[in-house]
């Protein structure tokens, strides 16, 4: 691969518009080298098979230093490294331990508990024009999740606000309550042992792997302060799903005749526009040959997802939205790929299946001069910032 494309992540072009500016490296190489203020050079695979590849690849591993570090108070260290910073055998035992709790048929019994949590977000907004992103997007998953662990209502405005300080992202505010979502998680914990429900707590404290091993309090908490964590994946899709739709009017009018699409929908709004641009840097353990390009040991390498799934290799048309596609078996890759395919994906679906339905019996449109205005300058992140809407 000769000359490797060369992408700088603070250019405004690679910012305003990330999928075309991967698009045209794609089609020139398979990998591309991005430069990140701050940050070593990163290796970019930019075509679909190759990524694929590379998630499932276990010369590629995710490490401490794939991810940005809070400073936190030592007593909650133990319940930072989360399930996605192991690798081997240490995360194939805790995926067998978790994985019953996360499937598609769990997910889809959960609607009927996630669907009157979104009508009444629904029914609290004021008329007029209102802010879909702090008053529904972002709260939701964060509703959704003390459903699905079983938290008390006296606590839940605690966890709102765990919620919000995690959505402001890095810094202050979201170190500040990692001891408070710690200490929620273990208390969520230690309730189920002592009056198991109908909650993912409960599920977890049954499930037994057949030579006996059972998750610890630890992994449990741990587990469920990063359910908290992830979030704001749906919080973000589900914004990023109305802003698309509002924006397209026949595809919004073809939803709204024929409900039905809506699961094709929304995995077609997960390729189109998922919040997921990069996914997080795996690091070379040995010297390998990947897309042409000569990776060094401990070279951090990423999938650009922007351009994977607009891959036309993969996908036929792939430059246009369509709310009736049928992904097909090469799926995208907006929850990656692999060992570490994303623990919550069903439940993800789930959300934003439900969400965008009961969304679509109001009549809305967006209230924004210009909307392309809404996008926050997040080169890892495709999100917006506001999303005004008149109801």
């Amino acid at each position: 691969m000769s000359p490797v494309p060369e992408l700088d992540l603070t250019d405004p072009e690679v910012i305003r518009d990330p999928f075309a500016a991967y698009g045209r490296a794609r089609e020139r190489a398979p990998g591309a080298r991005l430069t990140i203020p701050g940050l070593p050079p990163t290796w970019a695979v930019l075509r679909h098979a190759d990524a694929r590849a590379m998630l499932s690849d276990p010369r590629f591993e995710l490490t401490a230093d794939s991810f940005l570090r809070p400073d936190v108070p030592e007593e909650c260290l133990p319940y930072m490294r989360t399930m996605s910073e192991r690798n081997g055998a240490e995360h194939t035992r805790l995926r067998r331990l978790v994985a019953p709790a996360f499937t598609a048929r769990r997910a889809a019994a959960f609607r009927h508990r996630i669907e009157p949590i979104v009508d009444r977000l629904l029914d609290g907004l004021p008329g007029g024009v209102v802010d879909l992103l702090p008053h529904f997007a972002r709260p939701l998953p964060m509703e959704v999740i003390c459903e699905l662990v079983g938290v008390p209502d006296a606590d839940r405005p605690r966890w709102r606000e765990y919620g919000a300080a995690v959505a402001a992202g890095a810094g202050p505010r979201f170190a500040e309550a990692i001891p408070g979502i710690v200490d929620g998680a273990k208390r969520a914990v230690a309730r189920r042992r002592a009056e198991p429900g109908d909650d993912l707590v409960s599920d977890l404290l049954r499930i037994q792997a057949e030579d006996g091993d059972r998750l610890s309090d630890v992994e449990m908490a741990t587990l469920i302060w990063h359910l908290v964590l992830a979030g704001q994946t749906p919080a973000n899709l589900i914004a990023n799903a109305v802003h698309a739709l509002l924006r397209r009017p026949d595809q919004l009018a073809l939803l709204r005749e024929n409900p039905a699409l809506m699961p094709r929908a929304v995995e077609e709004l997960i390729r189109w526009c998922g919040p997921t641009l990069l996914t997080i840097p795996r690091y070379a353990r040995e010297d390998v040959d990947l897309c042409g390009v000569a990776v060094r040991e401990g070279e951090p390498v990423t999938v650009a997802v922007a351009s994977a799934n607009r891959d036309p290799r993969a996908f036929d048309r792939p430059d246009r939205f369509d709310v009736s596609r049928e992904v097909g078996g090469t799926g995208h890759l907006g929850f990656a790929h692999g060992p570490h395919f994303c623990l919550g994906a069903s439940l993800a679906r789930v959300q934003t299946g439900v969400a965008l339905t009961a969304l679509l019996r109001r009549d809305l449109a967006l209230a924004a001069d210009d909307p392309d205005a809404l996008r926050a300058p997040d080169p890892g992140t495709w999100r917006l910032t506001s999303l005004p809407v008149t109801l």
